[in-house]
């Protein structure tokens, strides 16, 4: 199994460049990726806006970390006609039956979810929290054909409307929190510090 992490856009709500704010004592890029270890084969992130900090922030994961995956970087040179356009690059690359799809600013799920939802079958599956869906969602192959089919101009929802969604509910409010301001950020904080001492992925 892959997973496609989204890291091209402009973080513009957030006033800043968000993938390598610090979160716990990893940036929010690699709480991200992180979560993807013993279940994919490779990590693929898509950049764009700012593409030469993603590669160093890259660089840097890969240095410090002996992850079971691969971590591909790819730029989506048409990344300012939106998110869209990152998901088709990301997908071009994708060649597993059944693939993640999550913003890079998705930091806060669990591990075990993301082990959960590689288990369950279906062309969409899409985690939920007291019943609002979140990330990261999980896509199959023919998923996959349909997003590279359609026109650069559409969206990731009308594709999705074409299949039957299944939900998984988790007990997991982390598949609803994303950092997209800067007072998501300070939540995002707050909510890492219970968490810290419980990831295996922090530097000692």
């Amino acid at each position: 199994m892959e997973a496609i992490v989204l890291a091209a856009g402009y973080s513009s709500r957030a006033n800043a460049f968000k993938m390598n704010w610090p979160l716990g004592q990893i940036s929010v890029l690699e709480q991200t990726i992180s979560k993807f270890e013993g279940v994919c084969s490779r990590v693929i992130v898509v950049s764009g806006f700012k593409a030469e900090l993603i590669e160093e922030e890259i660089a840097k994961i890969c240095h410090k970390n002996a992850f079971s995956f691969q971590i591909k970087v790819v730029y989506n040179e048409n990344f300012h006609q939106g998110m869209f356009t990152s998901i088709q690059k990301g997908c071009n690359e994708v060649s597993s039956a059944s693939f993640f799809l999550t913003p890079g600013d998705c930091p806060l799920v669990k591990k075990e979810t993301v082990q959960v939802l590689a288990e369950h079958k279906g062309n969409v599956v899409i985690p939920s929290f007291q019943y609002k869906g979140g990330h990261p969602i999980k896509l199959a192959k023919t998923v996959k054909q349909k997003i590279l089919e359609t026109n650069p101009e559409s969206n990731l929802r009308v594709v999705l409307n074409g299949f039957e969604k299944k939900y998984l509910n988790v007990d997991d409010p982390g598949v609803i929190m994303d950092v997209d301001t800067k007072e998501d950020y300070q939540k995002a904080i707050q909510y890492c510090l219970p968490l810290h001492k419980q990831n295996p992925f922090r530097n000692s």
